[in-house]
């Protein structure tokens, strides 16, 4: 198992959703993903997407341990957040970034794309891709902050809404690290 690190989170909230914790004291935990996660997985897919993944659709991830890898944002016991990407030949292709809405705003999100990038770069990931939908805006902004260009667009790639998918490209991954604001 990859140490993929410690955090405590950066700014305030005013959600609190485990009694006893706030913004100051909840550490997240950021670590690979197991079978038993799946239920906190799907808690936070069911919150942030109008076609969530199934469990199935998670589980067959598992099947396939050289090409899909997928880190949990853990707090308190709980997924709060998680990504996914597949290792395909020497790129790393975004599958998924999610953040409970009750947790988002905190950085974990920016916590999941370092952890995750920095396993793909000892994978052996020299780029990175994704699609994100034109209407995410906070996404978009993420993944420019990291480097992520616009190289593309997908037209009426989202079948919930026929919405444009923006592809995104990273072509140095070295650069995620050298790069950092």
């Amino acid at each position: 198992m990859i140490d993929l690190g410690h955090d405590r989170k950066g700014e305030e909230s005013s959600d609190q959703p485990f009694e006893g914790e706030n913004a100051e004291t909840l550490t997240i935990d950021i670590r690979e993903m197991q079978l038993a996660d799946l239920d906190g997985v799907l808690w936070v897919e069911q919150s942030s997407f109008r076609t969530p993944w199934t469990r199935t659709m998670f589980e067959d991830e598992f099947k396939n341990p050289d090409m899909a890898h997928y880190l949990i944002a853990q707090g308190h016991d709980h997924v709060v957040g998680y990504m996914g990407f597949w290792l395909i030949q020497k790129e790393a292709h975004i599958t998924n970034l999610a953040v409970h809405p009750a947790f988002r705003r905190q950085k974990i999100g920016e916590r999941l794309l370092f952890a995750a990038m920095r396993l793909a770069h000892r994978l052996g990931a020299e780029r990175a891709t994704l699609e994100v939908r034109a209407s995410n805006d906070s996404a978009q902004k993420l993944y420019a902050k990291y480097g992520f260009q616009l190289v593309a667009i997908r037209k009426k790639y989202y079948n919930d809404n026929n919405e444009d998918a923006w592809i995104m490209w990273m072509n140095d991954l070295k650069t995620f690290f050298t790069g950092l604001p």
